[in-house]
């Protein structure tokens, strides 16, 4: 990713996602069921974690029986995810706006939990995970909803791909952090012009744990989702 978008903002975040992201509802109650619901068995599959963030599904992987490499931008991020599971799991840095340093064909797996949408050009990353994925092999990640930054930003054009900014609130105080709204088009065309089938879409409802600990952002999850969530197949080499 663009260090001068988000990288110094993740530096920073780094410490809170490793103490506080596997208890956050709207990682633990909301995005991580979804996600989570769309991996096929990985036991015994060699899985990417791409954009591992403070390492929650790098344990989960290794947990249920996966051969891990994670990567992230940000190495505060991937110092935290070294001290979750030591060397169980490959962990390097790297930019997904850039070439990876990994074999073709490598993985039966990759996961990308809340990360693309840093990226403002998939065309190029698409086909690195083309590249790096076995034939047949699965691309998992959820991003933020369309529909939900156009209207939280209150944005004029849906169909412009445009830089966001935001504020996060953290015990230590406000850290800005920017990322790239796009249309639904531009999350789903990448991936059908560089190899992919598209197997599934879904926009979960917010879990009965979300609700008990957060019952004021429960209801507007109900009606206006802030995930999306796609299920991909490499069909073809590029």
């Amino acid at each position: 990713m663009e260090k001068s978008i988000s990288y110094d903002s993740y530096q920073k975040l780094a410490e809170y996602y490793f103490h506080h992201v596997d208890t956050k509802p709207f990682n633990a109650y909301y995005e991580r069921p979804g996600t989570l619901s769309l991996l096929p068995d990985v036991e015994n599959k060699t899985v990417l974690d791409a954009g591992c963030g403070a390492g929650w599904y790098t344990k989960w992987l290794l947990d249920h029986g996966a051969k891990v490499t994670s990567v992230d931008f940000s190495e505060n991020m991937i110092h935290v995810t070294k001290q979750r599971v030591g060397n169980q799991a490959e962990i390097f840095t790297a930019d997904l706006n850039q070439p990876l340093n990994i074999q073709s064909k490598k993985y039966d797996v990759i996961v990308s939990a809340l990360t693309l949408h840093y990226l403002k050009d998939w065309e190029g990353t698409m086909q690195e995970f083309n590249r790096v994925l076995i034939n047949k092999g699965r691309l998992i990640f959820s991003v933020h909803h369309p529909f939900m930054d156009f209207t939280l930003f209150n944005c004029n054009n849906y169909f412009a791909t445009e830089l966001l900014t935001d504020e996060w609130e953290t015990p230590e105080g406000a850290v800005e952090v920017q990322f790239y709204r796009r249309p639904l088009n531009e999350i789903l065309k990448p991936l059908y012009l560089n190899g992919f089938v598209i197997e599934k879409i879904i926009e979960p409802m917010p879990t009965e744990e979300f609700r008990k600990a957060l019952p004021e952002k429960y209801d507007r999850l109900t009606k206006r989702p802030q995930f999306l969530f796609v299920r991909a197949q490499k069909i073809t080499d590029l």
